[in-house]
């Protein structure tokens, strides 16, 4: 006589189906003491809707010619997630996210907002989840569902990604240290800026303002990359390097 599932919430509410044989006017269907609500019924199946409880329970069910075998049904708590990283990326979606925390194991979903996700169970303690898509740049609740339940808590934070205008100055020398800002959109998160692949140091000034201190370079127009969580722009040719005179 099977059950499926055979596992749910500590706090009841499980759907659970039980087939065998001579089911046929079930009167009773039991989780260790407590008595489940019969929502379906036929001469090869029971359904109910499980009852809370803990731990691992005897499930039997009562006809008026007696009652069944037991079955064992699997009381697990809800997830306690204690943190994801990284906490942001892209409004696209796409980058993984890995979760901590307890009772994973039976994770099916990871919500970010109001898009679902399909997990990687690693563990007990991690899981692994690709980032669905995001409506918009800002933060989400992220919650998990597993047979335990459902936990929230945490947040994930979708960034745009950047852009960048025409810096000012254009052009310094090739030995470096010429003071550029770099206008755009979305560069709070700012994680780097190169030029012509060097990094350079750099100030979030606002989220529409860098300054980055050039590298020393080579004589000749370069390409500006500003890198952030959200992703990276690039101002192609946008800084020249000139060299210094000779004599």
């Amino acid at each position: 006589m099977p059950i499926s599932p055979n596992q749910g919430s500590t706090g009841g509410g499980t759907t659970v189906t039980i087939t065998g044989t001579n089911l046929g006017g079930a009167t009773a269907v039991r989780f260790g003491s407590k008595l489940a609500n019969i929502t379906g019924n036929t001469p090869t199946s029971v359904t109910v809707v499980s009852p809370s409880g803990t731990g691992t329970v005897a499930v039997t069910v009562t006809t008026a010619g007696g009652t069944s075998n037991p079955l064992s049904f699997f009381y697990i708590g809800a997830p306690f997630k204690s943190a994801l990283s990284p906490v942001s990326g892209v409004t696209a979606g796409g980058n993984t996210v890995t979760i901590t925390g307890v009772g994973l194991s039976t994770a099916t979903s990871v919500s970010f907002g109001a898009n679902t996700a399909t997990p990687t169970v690693v563990s007990d303690g991690t899981l692994t989840v690709v980032v669905p898509a995001g409506a918009a740049e800002g933060s989400v609740g992220v919650s998990i569902t597993t047979a335990g339940g459902t936990s929230n808590g945490l947040s994930y934070t979708y960034v745009d990604a950047p852009t960048l205008g025409t810096p000012t100055p254009t052009s310094g020398p090739t030995s470096g240290g010429t003071a550029v800002t770099l206008p755009g959109t979305d560069l709070t998160t700012t994680e780097s800026v190169t030029f012509d692949g060097v990094v350079a140091p750099f100030d979030v000034i606002s989220d529409t303002e860098v300054v980055a201190v050039t590298p020393p370079g080579v004589a000749g127009a370069v390409d500006i990359v500003v890198t952030t969580s959200g992703g990276s722009a690039t101002a192609v040719g946008a800084f020249t390097y000139i060299a210094g005179p000779g004599i």
